[in-house]
């Protein structure tokens, strides 16, 4: 079954184009993952999808329903983990999960959600207190507060220190284990290698490649050795983004300095 379907998705700033007839599907049950170079258009990508920004032109299916036409229905079913986001550093964690789970009309159990995420002994502890990786475990509760089917992850990981992100990615895997599809959106290759199913890789707000890790690395290997003359060898996603995204061609608008 297909959760999320994105169809010739186009939007521009004024002059600027941030997404240019991008397309790509995501099934139910599956890390997904879009990565790109900052500026790319992997945030506008997300925004529309969550129908925090209208498109120009495409369409967008979250479960079936249009994110625009359906915006009620669409947040009961979608949790969004936005690039930055914060609240009031007054605020207890245990106070933010009751709250957030009165806007949702079947919410999750947030007590729940505080022993799968780690959170049980912070429960009283106030947000400016927390450390870095415990305001990203919160901040995964709250996308999952409402009973999403699905959760849109926007660079989870940024700023945090390597024992973090390590435990960051596991706390990824569990949600998906419960059934979330997740949407993830990184520019660290190492992040949407190992937890991604299947990745699209943005650049100058096209589709280069859709695929696994492991399909993008061997396209790529393939298309470097034909190219350049290059004896095969072992190659990360690193190296396949760096050879994908050289074939995209680019216009003058989207090839000018932008911001997702």
């Amino acid at each position: 079954m297909t959760a999320l379907e994105v169809r010739n998705l186009h939007k521009r700033y004024g002059q600027h184009i941030a997404v240019d007839d991008v397309s790509f599907t995501v099934d139910e049950g599956e890390v997904f993952g879009i990565i790109g170079s900052n500026g790319a258009g992997k945030t506008t990508t997300v925004e529309c999808i969550a129908g925090l920004r209208t498109p120009d032109s495409g369409s967008i299916s979250v479960l079936g329903l249009d994110p625009i036409k359906d915006r009620a229905e669409v947040r009961e079913r979608l949790g969004v983990q936005l690039q930055e986001s914060s609240l009031p550093d007054a605020i207890r964690v245990a106070e933010a999960l009751e709250l957030y789970s009165s806007f949702y009309r079947n919410p999750a159990d947030w007590r729940e959600l505080m022993e799968l995420l780690g959170l049980t002994e912070k429960r009283n502890t106030r947000y400016k207190a927390l450390s870095g990786g415990q305001k990203q475990r919160l901040s995964i509760a709250l996308t999952l507060v409402g009973g999403p089917k699905v959760a849109i992850l926007d660079e989870l990981t940024t700023g945090l220190d390597p024992q973090a992100r390590r435990d960051t990615w596991g706390l990824i895997k569990r949600v998906r284990d419960t059934g979330v599809t997740i949407l993830l959106v990184t520019h660290f290759m190492d992040e949407a290698e190992r937890l991604c199913d299947r990745i699209a890789v943005i650049d100058g707000g096209r589709v280069a490649a859709v695929d696994t890790p492991a399909g993008l690395i061997a396209q790529s290997s393939a298309m470097q050795v034909v190219a350049e003359g290059l004896r095969a060898g072992r190659r990360n996603l690193d190296d396949a983004f760096v050879a994908l995204t050289r074939r995209v061609p680019q216009s003058p608008e989207t090839s000018e300095s932008r911001t997702d």
